[in-house]
């Protein structure tokens, strides 16, 4: 029996979020909702993704531009046993008064503040705490990556202390309304949201971030200063530590991937779903270690690297598979990005 599961939203995350979870042996795609017509309604026709209307949408908008719909957003939720909530930040709490109204689990993402949700998730990180929660909260796409690095550090080494510097994307490729600016823009939220965030994964996490807006669309990149609590043989047991684990790509010297432009270059090559790269990247050049303290730089794809995570918050929620391990592999296979 899979379980039925509705995407309410279908921009940047939910149409990613929907193709991975298609392609999941387990679940199936009851389909997804969107509130006006565009280009991206219109590939969810193409794909064979049944059409809802969300958000007081108007249906003639639809017809008229030859989009056939199948109800609303209340008769997808009535379909199915699990929604993502991947509509625009801050619509995810009004929402959720729809989806108790119907009596369904529901993710919402990290645009929303975390009291939206019974917990707040990571696949690597807190998997376990997070078996059958009605409600789960994927974390924001930086603290996605730290809270990934940070599950792999602290079962390694420990972690005493963490400082993050976190250069951000001023936009998103597609967006037009804002940036990338002839900028360097601090955040004056000092720290940034994003520590804050990592401890609703880790409560006892003693870590510090700051953050700054650059003008590029392509990732985010993380300047990382770890004092681990027992010091590691060398550098290389940890990047191959790294190496080891799943949603990690850790780019050695010899293939000349000097920073995002070349990451981004490789993830069109590969192919995956949308030329996505849904993994932390690493550098072994990146990495230095001092005794205890690791410095080391790590990019984050904003686009596409929560949507595996939300695939594993389903099976979470609906207690589908009780081993995060086991679910992280089974969405890594279903959908290109595992290396076995």
């Amino acid at each position: 029996m899979r379980v039925r599961v509705g995407v309410n939203g279908f921009g940047t995350i939910g149409k990613r979020v929907a193709d991975a979870v298609a392609k999941q042996p387990d679940m199936e795609l009851v389909g997804v909702a969107k509130t006006r017509p565009s280009y991206e309604a219109r590939r969810a026709m193409e794909k064979g993704y049944p059409l809802y209307i969300t958000g007081g949408g108007n249906p003639a908008e639809f017809q008229d531009a030859g989009l056939p719909v199948a109800g609303t957003i209340q008769d997808l939720l009535h379909s199915v046993d699990i929604v993502v909530d991947a509509s625009p930040d801050k619509v995810g709490r009004e929402n959720r008064k729809l989806y108790e109204a119907a009596g369904i689990h529901a993710i919402f993402q990290g645009g929303e503040k975390a009291d939206i949700a019974e917990a707040s998730f990571n696949a690597l990180g807190n998997y376990d705490a997070c078996l059958g929660k009605r409600t789960l909260r994927v974390v924001s796409c930086n603290t996605t990556g730290i809270a990934r690095a940070a599950a792999v550090l602290r079962q390694g080494w420990g972690v005493d202390h963490w400082e993050v510097t976190l250069i951000r994307r001023a936009a998103d490729p597609a967006e037009t309304k804002k940036g990338p600016i002839n900028g360097v823009m601090p955040t004056f939220q000092l720290p940034s949201h994003h520590g804050p965030d990592v401890l609703t994964i880790f409560p006892d996490l003693h870590i510090a971030t700051l953050a700054a807006v650059v003008p590029t669309t392509l990732m985010h990149v993380h300047v990382n200063h770890v004092r681990l609590t027992r010091a590691p043989k060398d550098a290389k047991e940890v990047t191959d530590t790294f190496r080891r684990n799943p949603r990690f790509r850790v780019f050695a010297p010899w293939e000349h991937v000097d920073g995002t432009p070349q990451v981004m270059e490789y993830a069109r090559d590969r192919g995956l779903g949308f030329n996505d790269m849904m993994e932390n990247v690493l550098w072994d050049e990146g990495f230095r270690l001092d005794n205890r303290d690791a410095y080391f730089f790590q990019a984050i794809h904003q686009e596409s690297i929560v949507v595996p995570e939300n695939v594993d918050a389903i099976r979470a929620s609906m207690e589908m598979e009780s081993d995060g391990r086991a679910s992280i592999a089974k969405t890594d296979r279903a959908i290109g990005l595992s290396r076995a």
